[in-house]
């Protein structure tokens, strides 16, 4: 059958990039008048408190009648439908990147192939974190090879999977969400057991156990910048393993096996809009009327940002197996700022005297809440000289060095490398050091200024200055379970640091070792080695 990509296109230029808007929150614990003008350089503020009761209570108010009926409308333009959509084995496509030389044209590629036919530019311009979108592609065996049941029952067989740490056992039966986890190791007949008697099975680390999902999530972080992490969920036929809530992540829904019913949910509020924490089990009177509500079968893809409700439940003539990929937890400007902005305030403290001065003597007199309601030229002296520091802030705000301590955040979260066959050969890990014959043979790397050499990945290390000393970070000895490891860094010598910089910036080229900007000869070969070591580096010929 002929694939109808085009169509797909021109249909996904037609969706509407924003969700509507939220209801309006009415008057709750704490409200402010916004500043309508400024007036000798003054805010003026009004803060009236009411009961905090009552703001929880006035939090949960659903959208309006009738703005829930103009989101219902919108539920067709969500869905983007592909006849047979054809795609190569995924083990093909794996074996395909390999031979692509840069890490993220790599991830940009498999991004490509995880949201098809959406182009990805189009989709981080018009739906990434704003509105969900469902894609239809008629072709159960699109995402075969990432996982399976039968994989997953592997698992239980060989492996170590603890309850409450790698499985939770779930069910959701009447408007009550409960977890069923027993202590230990789980064993295929309980874990089975469970499954025959209606309740869900949630992998929470998949890519600890199968290595086609560590390969697609440590190639999919350098597309996000962002740790990707997955959870694999497994469901009996007529049941449904989880309340309705809402994450904190962006959430790619890939649909492995079986079928199971989607209803998305838009936020309630500007509150619940990109939300900082994921929110707790809803009842279903508190989220209205879905925007979208979709049957999603194998081969099919479900997006939607967070802080967008959702709930699946299975219909009775068929399991479901899904995969659910995530990214951008914690990666907000709020997020940066709360690492920007005290690092500003000490700087500024250190340099700037008018944030060393002493607050009035009597600004409790006319400040904070109880004498919000005073209208004391004081006030808004007081706001005015806030305002003033506020702006001075600014010139004192380290911003590389906060954006070097989310990039080490990152770091900490990322997966290692799953190295390619030529990598393998060429990197520390596939070194011919052995035991053989009686004695330990091929000891030490080969390494001369002539041997070419660039980093592991794209993202796979970063230089930052630690006061007075500056460190090398890098994810090669991460774990495949999350911060099982802690944050691997080291000491890097100060006549170090622009080779290392060299190399960085140099990726995905390859440098002789020769080129690296050190002193000499033995310098550069010291570093190159160092890094080898390490597993930063490789080579492009084995050594």
């Amino acid at each position: 059958m002929e694939s109808k990509h085009m169509s797909a296109f021109a249909l996904y230029q037609n969706l509407k990039p924003d969700q509507p808007p939220p209801a309006k929150k009415p008057s709750v614990q704490v409200e402010v008048k916004k500043k309508k003008k400024k007036d000798n350089a003054a805010f003026k503020l009004k803060v009236k408190v009411q009961a905090k009761a009552e703001r929880k209570k006035m939090r949960k108010k659903l959208l309006k009648p009738s703005q829930k009926e103009e989101n219902q409308k919108e539920v067709s333009h969500n869905q983007v439908t592909v006849e047979c959509v054809s795609a190569e084995p995924l083990e093909t496509l794996l074996a395909d990147l390999t031979k692509i030389n840069n890490s993220r044209e790599r991830a940009s590629k498999l991004f490509q192939w995880l949201i098809t036919p959406i182009p990805d530019k189009m989709f981080f311009r018009e739906t990434w974190e704003k509105k969900p979108i469902f894609v239809q592609r008629k072709n159960p065996d699109y995402y075969k090879g990432l996982f399976s049941t039968a994989e997953l029952d592997r698992i239980f067989r060989e492996e170590d999977v603890q309850y409450g740490v790698n499985l939770d056992v779930t069910s959701y039966t009447n408007g009550k969400r409960e977890t069923h986890n027993p202590p230990g190791r789980v064993l295929p007949y309980t874990a089975w057991d469970f499954y025959e008697s209606g309740c869900s099975l949630r992998m929470l680390n998949p890519q600890a156990f199968s290595s086609t999902v560590w390969n697609v999530l440590s190639i999919l972080q350098e597309q996000f910048g962002s740790m990707a992490g997955a959870n694999i969920y497994l469901t009996p036929p007529g049941t449904q393993g989880f309340a309705p809530h809402y994450d904190d992540i962006e959430a790619f829904v890939v649909q492995l096996e079986g079928k199971k019913r989607w209803r998305v949910y838009s936020p309630r509020s500007d509150d619940e809009v990109l939300p900082v924490l994921s929110s707790p089990n809803f009842d279903q009177a508190d989220i209205g009327k879905p925007i979208l509500d979709v049957v999603v079968e194998a081969g099919d893809l479900i997006y939607f940002p967070r802080g967008f409700i959702h709930q699946g439940n299975c219909l009775p003539d068929a399991h479901s197996l899904h995969i659910t990929i995530s990214s951008y937890q914690k990666n907000s400007w709020g997020d940066l700022l709360q690492k920007l902005v005290p690092a500003a305030l000490e700087v500024a403290m250190e340099e700037d005297v008018e944030f060393r001065r002493g607050l009035p003597l009597d600004y409790l007199t006319y400040m904070g809440v109880q004498n919000s309601d005073k209208e004391d030229p004081r006030r808004a002296k007081f706001f005015s000289r806030i305002d003033n520091l506020m702006k001075r802030l600014t010139n004192y705000a380290p911003v590389d060095a906060a954006v070097d301590q989310k990039a080490k955040d990152f770091i900490h979260d990322c997966l290692p490398p799953a190295l390619t066959p030529d990598e393998l050969v060429t990197s520390v890990q596939g070194a011919p050091t052995r035991w053989e014959g009686g004695q330990v043979k091929d000891v030490g790397v080969h390494i001369i200024t002539q041997t070419q050499i660039r980093i592991l990945r794209a993202q796979c290390a970063r230089l930052c200055n630690d006061g007075d000393a500056v460190h090398l970070y890098y994810t090669t000895d991460n774990s495949r379970v999350y911060h099982k490891e802690e944050l691997k860094s080291f000491e890097i010598k100060p006549e170090y640091t622009d080779a290392v910089e060299f190399l960085i910036h140099s990726y995905p080229g390859f440098v002789t070792v020769g080129s690296l900007p050190c002193e000499s000869a033995q310098d550069r070969i010291a570093l190159a080695e160092l890094l080898f070591e390490k597993g930063i580096i490789h080579t492009a010929e084995p050594v």
